[in-house]
């Protein structure tokens, strides 16, 4: 069994290969480097202590959300349902927290909600073969209008001291938002690269029929894919609940599209099969200093998402010579 890795190129044929996809891996640090060049030259605002720690918690729900698209990518799938499922994961925190339930079980309901949603999404897309692309852009749709019943289309406050210091707090100048993000991503690393179950994974987005064929339950590993992305999208919806004071209901596109923009980015492919923890995590903080570098400079909220679009085109134009 053969599981594709960002070396192949290299090992082949001895010496460094100067492709596209090859020096694709790289696009996240590079761009990152651009970025804050750009943006420290545009104005003296953004590289600042306090611009930086809002930056990087900012950063740290993206991150999250990227850790498990990631898993889901690496088993050649996509998740379009985080659009709707993290609002979805926060409102159930609001409903639950705001009607009697002490927070923690709020919390745990926000965690449940997140991946009974990537549990539906595994079923219909590893058990009964639907696509993937249907299935969670059904899911996007079906979880945003739950969400819109749950909280009769209003942001619901939530007033919490535990959440706020979650938010603003943390050990010494780390704040716990970048320990909640450094955390998933160091689990999802270790899940990836040091697990059997992390084998699987790759090797299912590698090769499906090669992996069904060394007897790795491919249907179970799609799944557990699947719900993962859906916890992943229940701590992200805690950590935005957090930040803001308040679940709100509309969906989150533009969190969506960062999330698969980031993992491309960061050097994985779309086709599966190669993964890059490290380089997600640096997209998703290229990808919200693009957004704050807009906003400082005035730019307006109409054109960011085309900035974002754009990178996501590029990721894309990426991964196809990642293949």
């Amino acid at each position: 069994m053969t599981v594709t890795t960002e070396a192949t190129a290299e090992r082949d044929t001895g010496r460094p290969s100067l492709s596209i996809g090859s020096a694709a891996r790289f696009a996240a640090p590079i761009g990152l480097v651009v970025v804050f060049v750009i943006f420290f030259i545009a104005t003296p605002n953004f590289l600042t202590v306090a611009n930086l720690t809002d930056l990087l918690v900012s950063a740290s729900i993206l991150m999250v959300l990227a850790m498990g698209q990631q898993l889901v990518i690496s088993v050649a799938g996509i998740d379009l349902s985080v659009g709707s499922n993290l609002p979805w994961a926060a409102a159930t925190l609001g409903f639950a927290y705001t009607n009697g339930a002490n927070l923690a079980i709020a919390m745990l309901l926000a965690l449940v909600a997140g991946g009974l949603v990537g549990l539906l999404n595994g079923l219909l897309v590893a058990k009964l073969g639907m696509t993937d692309f249907i299935v969670t852009l059904g899911s996007l749709s079906v979880v945003s209008g739950a969400t819109l019943l749950l909280t009769g289309g209003n942001t619901v406050a939530v007033s919490s001291p535990f959440l706020q210091g979650l938010a603003l707090d943390g050990v010494g100048p780390v704040r716990w938002f970048w320990l909640v993000a450094i955390i998933a991503s160091l689990l999802t690393a270790f899940l990836l690269f040091k697990t059997k179950t992390g084998t699987h994974l790759l090797a299912t987005g590698g090769n499906l029929d090669a992996a069904r064929g060394t007897g790795i339950n491919v249907a179970r590993t799609r799944m557990l894919a699947y719900v993962l992305s859906g916890l992943a999208c229940g701590v992200a919806g805690i950590l935005l609940v957090a930040r803001t004071g308040g679940a709100d209901p509309s969906l989150q596109t533009d969190l969506l599209l960062s999330s698969i923009a980031a993992v491309v980015l960061g050097g994985s492919s779309l086709f599966g099969g190669r993964a890059s923890v490290l380089g997600s995590a640096v997209g998703a903080v290229l990808l919200t200093s693009l957004i704050n570098g807009f906003t400082l400079i005035g730019i307006s909220q109409n054109y960011q998402p085309v900035a974002v679009g754009v990178v996501v085109l590029g990721a894309a134009f990426i991964s196809r010579f990642q293949k």
